[in-house]
């Protein structure tokens, strides 16, 4: 069977070049949440299903991964670059009828969200961040030893079509090393949502497609932040940063100093789990998300 959101209806939205697939649940004030590496949708599931008693929560497979349409990138890595998946949230957040929304974004999904509200001020109202900083404030923060822990960052962006032919040899032993390893709870990822997930990323299109995000972000994305930066702009929207912090160890960056530079407007929230904070402590994370959407919207 299927995975999918309880009580929330699916449908194909086409915006531009791509049709994207979407779950859609709830009324109210909507917020858009995008899903991270190497997850689809699902990974909202939890925190989903809890805003929906008052909200409209939009669950977009981003283009590339889940059951989104993936097309062939380009040789200056725009096809996947963070400015072209914004439009797409944006344009599919005006299909829905919403000319203004929150929007939540976890890894790959919180550059996607990130740069929606730094190219599109005026339709988003509020923005959280989850398990990321900005692309050109982490290849300026990476050190040796951290690149070991990233290493995913630079195997994925060598040119095509090494890593492709390396990671088809082994989908699941690769993609599934980063469900093992990002959660603190071995249960916080079930057995068909797990499955879900390798499905959605093992065959050869979403291979190529997800490697032409990693190609974006190690290129494009950080000189779109670079050029936003020489030019001072900031986000002006009430902003929340989460990440994870599990007892007795130091994160990676000084997350909330790094976010602060961008957002006046920040709060920040560091939670004891893994990395894939939507599966792994999916109750603070709403709760985070609620006390955002609780400060007035000033446009």
């Amino acid at each position: 069977m299927t995975a999918l959101i309880p009580g929330f209806d699916y449908r194909r939205v086409s915006v531009g070049d791509v049709t994207l697939n979407v779950a859609v649940g709830g009324r109210g004030d909507p917020i858009v949440l995008l899903r991270g590496f190497p997850q689809t949708h699902l990974a909202w599931r939890h925190v989903a299903t809890e805003l929906a008693a008052d909200h409209q929560v939009i669950c977009p497979d981003l283009r590339g991964y889940g059951a989104s349409d993936k097309p062939a990138d380009d040789a200056g890595h725009t096809v996947y670059s963070k400015r072209t998946m914004a439009a797409d949230i944006t344009a599919l957040a005006g299909r829905l009828g919403h000319d203004r929304f929150a929007v939540a974004g976890h890894d790959r999904g919180a550059g996607v969200a990130f740069r929606a509200a730094l190219d599109h001020p005026d339709r988003i109202s509020h923005l959280a961040v989850l398990g990321v900083i900005p692309s050109v404030d982490l290849w300026q923060a990476m050190t040796v030893q951290l690149g070991a822990v990233l290493f995913h960052l630079y195997f994925m962006a060598h040119p095509a079509p090494f890593p492709e032919r390396m990671i088809g040899a082994d989908p699941d032993g690769y993609f599934g090393h980063f469900l093992d390893v990002w959660v603190s709870d071995p249960g916080a990822i079930p057995a068909d949502v797990r499955a879900a997930y390798l499905d959605a990323a093992r065959g050869p299109e979403s291979i190529r497609a997800i490697c032409a995000d990693y190609r974006a972000g190690a290129f494009v994305d950080g000189r779109h932040d670079d050029e936003d930066r020489a030019l001072g702009r900031q986000l002006t929207m009430p902003v929340t940063a989460l990440w994870n912090q599990p007892a007795g160890t130091a994160p990676p960056f000084d997350y909330e100093e790094v976010w602060r530079t961008w957002a006046p407007r920040l709060s920040s929230v560091a939670l004891d789990g893994g990395h894939l904070l939507p599966d792994d402590r999916p109750k603070e994370v709403a709760a985070a998300l609620r006390a955002l959407l609780s400060q007035v919207d000033q446009i």
